[in-house]
C-alpha cells in the first residue's frame, strides 16, 4: 500500500499524472470507422470503446477484472439531525454488504464484478466539522492511504461507491468549499429528509464554511477539513487507478465530490473517469457540470453504494461486445458509402 506520510507528499502524486495510450485510442479509433455501421451511429458507445483502449493500453480492451469497492465510514456530524437514519446503521449496512444482502451485492453478481468492502474505522466517527476539522491530517492521509491501497494494478474497471449516514452532508460541504455557493445550493435529501431536516442541512454547511473560512482553499485540506474517512479513501483510489491506468466510474453526489479535488488540481485529473449516472441528489447534477461529466444515465437513484456505478458495467460490456466483435465492411462483404 502507499502510504503518504504530508499532505505536500500527497499533492506532489496528485501533479504525477500520466495520460491515455494514444496509439491504443487511434488504433480502436480506426477500428470503430471500418466496423459494419455508419461512423457515430453507435454514439457514446463508440467513444466508451475508444476511452477504455485508451486507458488500458490496448486496441481491444477487455472486462475481465471488474473491481467494485465500497468505502464505509462514520460522520461526527449526525448529531445534528442531518439524516433519516441513525448513525449506527452505517455498521450494520457493513454488515449485511458482508451477508450479501444489500442492493450492490445483486448489482455486482449481475455484472461479473467483484465486490470489496472496506470499512474505515466505522465504530468512530468523525469529529463535528462544524466546530474542528472532521479528521486530523493523520487521519486523512491514512485514508486516502487506505483507498489507494485497494485498487489492484491488475484491475480492467473499477467502480467506486460509498456507505456512511451522513455523508451527503458532507459531500455538500465538500463541494461548496470546492466550488463556492452556500449549503442550500448543495444539500439534498439524502436518506430522505424532510423540509425541516433540509433546511438543517443547508446550515451545517454554511456554519463549516464559516468556521474553517480561508483554510479551505487547499483542495485536499477541504476533504481533511469537512470531509470523511470513506470520501478521502475515494479520494486515493481514483489517484491509485490514475497512476495505474484504470478507468473509473463514479457512483452518484459523495462519490463524485470525492473525487473532485483531483480535478481542482489537475486540469485533466478525472480525465480516466466515467460519470455512470446522475443522481437524483440535488447537487450531482449541477457539480458534474462543474467537472464536465456527462452521465450515462439518469434513473433517478440516490442510494450510493456504488450502485449506479455497477449498473453502467453493463453498458461498458456492451459498448465492447459491438467494438470486439462487429465484422467490419470488408469482412462481411457490406459495400461501404
Amino acid at each position: 500500500m502507499n502510504h503518504f506520510s504530508s499532505i505536500d507528499q500527497l499533492r506532489a502524486a496528485c501533479r504525477e499524472l500520466g495520460g491515455p495510450d494514444a496509439r491504443a485510442a487511434d488504433a480502436a479509433s480506426s477500428r470503430q470507422s471500418v466496423l459494419t455501421k455508419p461512423q457515430g451511429s453507435l454514439g457514446r458507445l463508440e467513444d466508451i470503446a475508444i476511452n477504455l483502449a485508451g486507458w488500458q493500453g490496448r486496441a481491444i480492451p477487455k472486462l475481465d477484472q471488474v473491481s467494485v469497492v465500497v468505502f464505509a465510514g462514520s460522520h461526527g456530524i449526525t448529531a445534528q439531525g442531518v439524516s433519516a437514519y441513525p448513525a449506527e446503521v452505517t455498521a450494520q449496512m457493513v454488515a449485511n454488504f458482508a451477508a450479501g444482502g444489500a442492493a450492490i451485492n445483486q448489482l455486482a453478481r449481475a455484472a461479473g464484478a467483484e465486490l470489496k468492502v472496506v470499512p474505515l474505522e466505522v465504530e468512530r466517527p468523525t469529529a463535528d466539522f462544524t466546530g474542528g476539522a472532521a479528521m486530523s491530517e493523520s487521519e486523512f492521509l491514512r485514508a486516502v492511504s487506505t483507498g489507494y491501497g485497494s485498487v489492484s494494478p491488475d484491475t480492467d474497471l473499477l467502480c467506486l461507491g460509498e456507505m456512511g449516514i451522513g455523508n451527503t452532508t458532507a459531500a455538500a460541504a465538500v463541494a461548496a468549499a470546492l466550488f463556492g455557493g452556500r449549503g442550500v445550493d448543495w444539500v439534498g435529501r439524502g436518506t430522505g429528509v424532510d423540509d425541516t431536516g433540509l433546511a438543517r442541512k443547508a446550515a451545517v454547511v454554511d456554519a463549516a464554511l464559516a468556521f474553517h473560512g480561508a483554510r479551505l482553499d487547499d483542495p485536499l485540506r477541504v476533504l481533511a477539513l469537512v470531509g470523511g474517512r470513506e470520501l478521502a479513501a475515494i479520494f486515493g483510489a481514483v489517484l491509485a487507478a490514475r497512476h495505474h491506468r484504470i478507468p473509473v466510474l463514479l457512483d452518484g453526489f459523495v462519490c463524485t465530490a470525492a473525487a473532485a479535488p483531483l480535478a481542482k488540481i489537475a486540469p485533466d485529473g478525472l480525465a480516466h473517469a466515467i460519470a455512470a449516472h446522475v443522481s437524483a441528489e440535488a447537487g450531482h447534477r449541477a457539480l458534474l457540470a462543474r467537472l464536465a461529466l456527462t452521465p450515462l444515465f439518469d434513473f433517478n437513484m440516490r442510494l450510493g453504494e456504488a450502485s449506479g456505478a455497477c449498473l453502467a458495467v453493463n453498458i461498458l460490456r456492451s459498448a465492447l461486445a459491438c467494438h470486439s466483435g462487429m465484422a467490419s465492411f470488408a469482412e462481411a462483404g457490406v459495400s461501404e458509402k
